[in-house]
């Protein structure tokens, strides 16, 4: 029987991830782990797991006791919060990597997700249609563990003949997880002070715009890629993957067309200079051509779907 394991279940892309891999392939396929307790959503569903993936042993002995044949692992310190702590940020992120890399390749792992980031592109990369190939100069800590971890993916795929897959991911939008620490997140936030207050300060500035995604089209592509047959990958490092881009102010206005009443001021802080040097928008004809990858949600379909859902979440919250 096929047996997945999701490291990093608890988080934002997480969530989404085990609930759709069980939706898909059976409850009792997809394994969830994460060092924090998961939703209900999560825990009720299927099995959990409480793993620090820092620990090696613990995660082999995982792999063994369910029989694991693919890992997704989604373990990371988010942009805004690495650059708090830069060196707990590399440690975490890069010694977490290696162990899952080390233990798929031990223990006969057949593939492994990672994801990588907009992030690892920088200063010197082309902000509008970023191509798949291009200068990658990131000047966080959060962008140089991911342009690392790339190189090293397609070391182990060139060298041990490992199938290890990956995306860059832009900034991933969501209702079912509160952020978690990244540059994007105000396209989360935004959402959450929309429908409690009618209002919100941003921490970028109004056209500050960057490639988004809604969550859904995020994971379709993540699990199409896992799917595709190997021989039709081009790529053994990182796909680009477009979805959305705007700014701030162009999604206050769609927001507005919802909630007329909603508010929007801007106070920008360090993470503004963190999306100065991210892209702008994405070209992602690899992904297109290698696996047919074509996202589903605009601008005004992602905005209506999340005032729905985070409406319907936080009336839930108040009634429980």
């Amino acid at each position: 029987m096929r047996k997945i394991l999701v490291i990093g279940a608890s988080g934002q892309i997480g969530t989404d991830l085990t609930l759709t891999l069980r939706k898909h392939f059976g409850n009792e396929s997809t394994i969830a782990a994460d060092i924090k307790y998961p939703s209900d959503e999560v825990l009720n569903s299927g099995i959990f797991e409480q793993l620090d993936v820092m620990n090696k042993k613990e995660l082999v002995e995982i792999i063994h006791h369910h029989n694991i044949s693919e890992i997704y692992n989604l373990v990371a310190i988010l942009s805004g919060k690495a650059e708090q702590d830069p060196m707990f940020a590399w440690k975490l992120n890069m010694e977490s990597f290696f162990n899952v890399l080390n233990a798929a390749k031990e223990n006969q792992i057949t593939k492994v997700f990672w994801p990588s980031s907009i992030a690892a592109f920088g200063v010197q990369s082309q902000k509008i249609n970023t191509p798949q190939w291009d200068v990658m100069d990131p000047n966080t800590v959060y962008g140089i563990s991911k342009i690392a971890g790339e190189r090293w993916m397609a070391y182990y795929n060139q060298k041990y003949g490992m199938d290890i897959r990956s995306i860059r991911y832009p900034g991933l939008i969501s209702y079912k997880t509160e952020p978690g620490g990244g540059t994007t997140d105000y396209a989360v936030e935004i959402f959450y002070e929309a429908v409690r207050k009618q209002k919100y300060t941003c921490f970028l500035k109004k056209d500050t715009t960057l490639p988004m995604m809604y969550m859904d089209d995020a994971i379709r592509a993540t699990i199409e890629l896992m799917e595709t047959d190997k021989k039709n990958l081009t790529i053994d490092c990182s796909y680009n993957l477009a979805g959305i881009s705007f700014s701030p102010e162009e999604l206050a206005n769609e927001i507005k067309k919802i909630i007329p009443n909603f508010e929007i001021d801007y106070k920008a802080d360090f993470r503004q200079a963190i999306a100065e040097s991210w892209p702008q928008s994405i070209d992602d004809t690899t992904a297109q051509k290698d696996w047919g990858w074509k996202n589903k949600f605009d601008l005004k379909k992602m905005t209506e779907t999340m005032i729905l859902e985070t409406s319907k979440k936080l009336k839930n919250q108040t009634t429980e």
